[in-house]
């Protein structure tokens, strides 16, 4: 990559620096999605209590959020500001690529779902579901 991906973890320092000082700013904003991928990234990191996550992307184009190692396995995440997440070549070259167990989409609709055997779609207002089933389970029942 050209340049290192640089995640801004603390929603308000970004809405700050962006002088939003409100929600009706921040939904008309450009920078709505990069905000809500910060603040999910914080959650899970903190949650999951994470010691190593990338960012991860080829020369190719294809790009991954986030990409852990949780007891020996490698996760993904990609978090996507939008009503209906679909599956994209990025998500299954780095199921591939990097031999994921599992890839979750997290956004900010209600519903969590099922894309196929390897991507689920979760609901960020489930994260807290999402973290107890990763440490309690392996992926193939999340």
């Amino acid at each position: 990559m050209k340049s290192p991906k640089i995640y801004i973890r603390d929603a308000g320092i970004l809405h700050s620096l962006l002088e939003l000082d409100s929600f009706d700013d921040l939904s008309g904003h450009v920078k709505i999605g990069a905000s809500f991928e910060g603040f999910a990234i914080e959650n899970l990191i903190h949650q999951l209590q994470l010691k190593s996550c990338y960012f991860w992307g080829t020369h190719a184009g294809a790009e991954l959020d986030l990409m852990t190692t949780i007891r020996g396995k490698r996760y993904g995440f990609e978090i996507k500001y939008s009503d209906a997440p679909r599956t994209t070549r990025s998500m299954r070259t780095a199921i591939s690529d990097l031999q994921l167990q599992h890839l979750w989409i997290l956004y900010p609709g209600a519903e969590c779902y099922r894309l196929d055997d390897a991507i689920s779609v979760v609901s960020i207002e489930k994260i807290d579901n999402l973290v107890n089933q990763i440490k309690l389970t392996d992926s193939s029942t999340v």
